[in-house]
Order: C-alpha cells, then sequence, then structure tokens
C-alpha cells in the first residue's frame, strides 16, 4: 500500500486571466519508506508537485492519497494537523530563528504539537544527535556554518518523527562539500531510521543518493527510473 499517491494530478495557476498549468495529469505512487528524489528544469512543475505532497498547497483537479486516505476528506484542522505530525520539511533556506538558540530552533514544531512539554528537550537532543550536532545545541543560530544550519533544519524537520520528509533544494545554498555532508547525512536518516525522504533537486549527483529519480518536463513525469539502473563505478555509495 503507497503512502503517497496521485491520481492525474493536475494544478492550474489563474492569474489576471491567464493560466498557467503547473502540473498536467502526475500520477505516481511513493512506498513508505522509499527515497525518492524529483528533478526537471525550472518551470517544469517540481516545486508545485511537492507543495502540493506536503499539503503546502491545494491541487486544481486529480486526486491526492496520503496515508489510504483522499486528502479532500480532510478538514483544513485535520489538514494542519497532520502537516505538522507527519511530515517535515527542509528547505534551500534554512528558515531558522537567528536569535534562538540551534535547540529552540529544533523544538519549535513541537510547540504545536499535542506532545507534552516535558518530553521537548530529549526529543529535540536526540534528534541534533542524529545529525551529528549535540555539540552545537546550546550555540545561537547565528554562530554556524552554512552547512551546520541546515544540519539543523534537518534536526527541526525529524523531531516531530514524522512519516515524510520533504527536502526542497536542501544543498542549493552550499559548497559542494557542505552540500555532500547534508544529503549524506540525509541518506543515513533513510537507511537507519526508515525516514521516507522526497527530495527536490537540479543536481545529479544530489538525485543519485536516492532510491528512485523521477523526472518531470512542463508538468509531466518524463521518466521514472529506479538510482540501481543509473549506477557507474563506485558513484553511488
Amino acid at each position: 500500500m503507497p503512502l503517497i499517491e496521485t491520481k492525474k494530478l493536475w494544478k492550474v495557476y489563474n492569474e489576471d486571466g491567464t493560466k498557467t498549468e503547473a502540473l498536467r495529469g502526475v500520477t505516481l505512487d511513493i512506498k513508505k519508506g522509499e527515497f525518492v528524489a524529483i528533478m526537471g528544469p525550472s518551470g517544469s512543475g517540481k516545486s508545485t508537485l511537492i507543495q502540493i505532497l506536503g499539503l503546502l498547497d491545494n491541487h486544481t483537479d486529480g486526486s491526492y492519497i496520503f496515508a489510504d486516505k483522499d486528502i479532500n476528506n480532510y478538514n483544513q484542522n485535520e489538514i494542519a494537523n497532520m502537516r505538522n505530525e507527519k511530515m517535515g520539511f527542509v528547505f534551500q533556506a534554512f528558515n531558522l530563528l537567528p536569535r534562538s538558540t540551534v535547540l529552540d530552533n529544533v523544538k519549535l514544531p513541537l510547540t504545536y504539537s499535542q506532545i507534552p512539554e516535558s518530553e521537548w528537550e530529549q526529543m529535540a537532543q536526540d534528534a541534533l544527535v542524529a545529525v551529528g550536532l549535540s555539540h552545537r545545541m546550546y550555540h545561537d543560530a547565528t554562530q554556524l556554518s552554512g552547512g551546520e544550519k541546515q544540519r539543523v533544519a534537518i534536526a527541526r524537520a525529524l523531531v516531530n518523527r514524522p512519516e515524510v520528509i520533504f527536502a526542497d533544494e536542501p544543498t542549493g545554498n552550499l559548497d559542494s562539500k557542505s552540500g555532500q555532508a547534508v544529503i549524506e547525512i540525509i541518506q543515513k536518516l533513510h537507511k537507519e531510521k526508515g525516514h521516507t525522504i522526497i527530495l527536490i533537486t537540479h543536481e545529479t549527483y544530489t538525485a543519485e543518493y536516492a532510491e528512485r529519480i523521477i523526472k518531470l518536463y512542463d508538468g509531466r513525469i518524463e521518466s521514472d527510473v529506479k538510482v540501481e539502473q543509473r549506477r557507474e563505478g563506485n558513484f553511488i555509495k
């Protein structure tokens, strides 16, 4: 049973009478525990797709089923709760609170949860251990390098122990060394913790850490390939 399933998913933007078809009949399924990369040129629909899958935007037509229930059958409160409890988000911009400690940044999603406050500290510490930043937890976010900030963002996405983590160009603002360190942490979380990962990237070397690469072009799926079929030499770890 897929964790995520879309059928003929369309997204049409209508601005000043001009219609733009961002997604055109996208049908896919993602199983629990998969690591999927979504690629495509600018304007291909990849960011629109991840926004819809992450319940940050609505689709225009077709269906989106998450955890065996059609999203159209959830009310707005249920959608907000599911987004907070079942989903974690990592963006290209780190979106950290600059005058707060690393630990407080990671705790932030817990303030909107049903989890007792007495558990927040330990959960945030555990998430920071998972990304190798326990030694930085009491530093302010402004004291971190770009790569460390993104690792904090990953810890924040992990803290609620979500079913799926959405990563939108997580290495886009990083140099190649920091970017590789970040994507290796994401891969480790997938392999060791079993998280479902949906990654958007324009970088082929980043996408090939995934198990599967979906390429979008002009709002449609152009290809859907297992990474094992794309391996060359020892490039994939």
